[in-house]
């Protein structure tokens, strides 16, 4: 099955998996150097979620994982970053700034499927998506102290919000690995599987997720994403806001009326 993706060029760096129902997995795929971000993938990836962006209706759930099972994705490639002067730099990590921003911004849900190393950048890419799946044997971490900068592509927001400030802060400042449970136990990741089996995991997750009405599933996601950036307050303003533009459509009206005929509803997606 091929994505119908209206792409300028074939992908070098990623593969898109289209699966029935309008999940589409996409795949980082330079295993050779642990998946790790060039300027193409960066390219990519923002093309790719581009497209999502202006397109979401065909692509119903994302799920974003890496080639192979030991690496889900290493970070910047520092092989190509070798020798580049600081503004090659400054314009490469602008790229990847913007393709970081767009990940977040997926309008559709997004599942990380960590099935390796998640480190530095990659780990950035994990925490861009609304919540996480990983292998028992995945490792985490941000490493980036050690080479002489930080976290630039969210990690020094994603991850306090996601596991608290000082444990964010102790992790980011010593540049220290951890594993899979000590991720799930902190809140890092939403569940732990088994290596072999934790993209089929992945995919049954987005398929609950299939069953509910696409675009009140969307609602729903911007509703969290902008709402946990503003005070309580202003939170239950947005929220009735994303709300009320459902009451309109033919998903709220089919929802009711499968309760009432008590029978599974059938979603169109308007």
């Amino acid at each position: 099955m091929t994505s119908d993706m209206n792409l300028s060029r074939p992908l070098e760096t990623l593969v898109l998996e289209p699966s029935a129902g309008g999940v589409l997995t996409v795949r980082l795929n330079r295993p050779e150097v642990a998946n790790s971000l060039n300027t193409m993938m960066g390219e990519e990836l923002l093309e790719v979620f581009g497209e999502i962006e202006r397109r979401p209706d065909p692509h119903r759930v994302v799920i974003l994982t890496g080639t192979g099972s030991r690496v889900f994705c290493g970070g910047a490639d520092l092989k190509q970053r070798d020798g580049m002067s600081s503004a090659e730099f400054e314009t490469q990590h602008y790229l990847f700034e913007r393709m970081v921003r767009l990940i977040y911004d997926c309008p559709v849900p997004l599942i990380a499927c960590v099935n390796g190393a998640a480190i530095a950048g990659g780990l950035e890419l994990a925490l861009a998506c609304d919540f996480i799946v990983a292998a028992d044997t995945a490792r985490f971490g941000f490493t980036e102290v050690s080479r002489g900068i930080m976290p630039g592509g969210g990690g020094t927001q994603h991850l306090p919000r996601a596991i608290g400030l000082r444990r964010a802060k102790e992790l980011i400042f010593t540049g220290g690995l951890f594993g899979a449970d000590e991720a799930l136990a902190c809140g890092l990741v939403n569940h732990v599987y088994p290596q072999s089996s934790v993209r089929e995991e992945a995919l049954k997750l987005a398929g609950r997720i299939l069953v509910n009405a696409p675009i009140a599933v969307r609602q729903a996601k911007k509703a969290i994403n902008h709402g946990v950036q503003m005070d309580v307050r202003s939170g239950f303003f947005f929220e009735v806001e994303a709300y009320s533009r459902l009451i309109a459509t033919d998903d709220r009206e089919e929802g009711i009326r499968a309760f009432n005929e008590k029978r599974e509803p059938r979603f169109s997606g308007r």
